[in-house]
């Protein structure tokens, strides 16, 4: 049996408030396992406890009950945190270095051996997708590129797990669907993705477990499908269908004991639909650029 890439059993974590001493519980008797190689989603509304939880995990908080490991190791030790990669919700990058130094900064603060350096660089940056931006300084970045080159400097010392904090936090639909992309990638090179996020439709779609909580406490965990399944009802989709058709099918249906209780059509989702208009229309200007008669040239 394989060890998990975390595990968590029975975490509280409580902090003080105020000069009376009261405690304020962030995190409540929370028991948690994620699976090597997951795409594991943390899920709850704001002071549901995630972001407690990651920094226990990271070993940047200590837990008041409890304990965590990191691959069977306890995450507050650094041995655990070797195999670490972290993006947090809002990263503080120094803005008068390029993309390049940046990521080269962190390889040395994360000890990639420095004959390494130049390739594990490289390959990072491409990678997420930033090879042409990587000469800039990080201060000209846009919100996207920021996270991406965040991103590469979670990964360039090649992290066995990778936690992301609200990774699309600020980015539009085609930047956050090029981050979903990376994160799906990461998993077919056999990394385990934990991460924070309140988009629940690119949750649902990305991630293979998510665990609600709700004032610190787990309420819900488990595989997306089974979670939003809803066991009572069935969907039957037709195409064609007249309405002397449909009108038969209702009656069958009342006749075999069920209730026709609406007729829909099947919907995308914004997300879907928005990436479907723009790559349509992405794709026709390139087109028209194609066949448009060069500057100069023969006619």
């Amino acid at each position: 049996m394989s060890i998990p890439a975390i595990r968590i059993q029975g975490l509280t974590k409580d902090f003080s408030v105020g000069m009376r001493g009261l405690k304020l519980r962030a995190v409540d008797g929370l028991d948690l396992e994620v699976g090597d190689n997951q795409i594991f989603g943390l899920l709850g509304p704001n002071g549901s406890g995630k972001s407690t939880t990651i920094k226990v995990i990271l070993g940047l908080l200590e837990a008041s009950v409890g304990k965590c490991e990191i691959y069977g190791k306890p995450s507050h030790t650094v041995d655990a945190r070797r195999s670490v990669g972290f993006l947090p919700e809002a990263p503080y990058f120094y803005r008068y270095l390029s993309g390049r130094e940046l990521v080269r900064f962190y390889a040395r603060v994360c000890g990639v051996a420095r004959a390494n350096i130049n390739d594990q660089v490289d390959s990072v940056i491409d990678l997420v997708g930033m090879t042409e931006a990587a000469h800039r300084r990080v201060g000209t970045y846009s919100k996207g590129m920021l996270q991406r080159i965040g991103l590469a400097q979670a990964l360039v010392h090649d992290p066995q797990l990778v936690i992301l904090d609200e990774p699309t936090a600020g980015v539009d639909p085609l930047g956050s669907a090029a981050i979903a992309d990376i994160i799906r990638e990461l998993k077919r090179r056999g990394k385990t993705i934990l991460l924070s996020s309140h988009l629940l439709a690119q949750i649902e779609g990305l991630c293979d477990r998510v665990a609600i909580l709700h004032r610190g406490k787990l309420v819900r965990e488990g595989r997306v499908d089974d979670l939003v399944q809803d066991e009572l009802s069935e969907s039957l989709v037709v195409e064609g269908l007249s309405e002397a058709g449909r009108a038969a099918v209702a009656q069958a249906i009342t006749e075999h004991g069920g209730r026709l209780c609406r007729v829909e059509k099947p919907r995308l989702s914004l997300d879907a639909l928005f990436l479907n208009e723009v790559n349509q229309q992405e794709s026709a200007r390139q087109q028209t650029e194609a066949s448009a008669p060069k500057e100069g040239g023969l006619e």
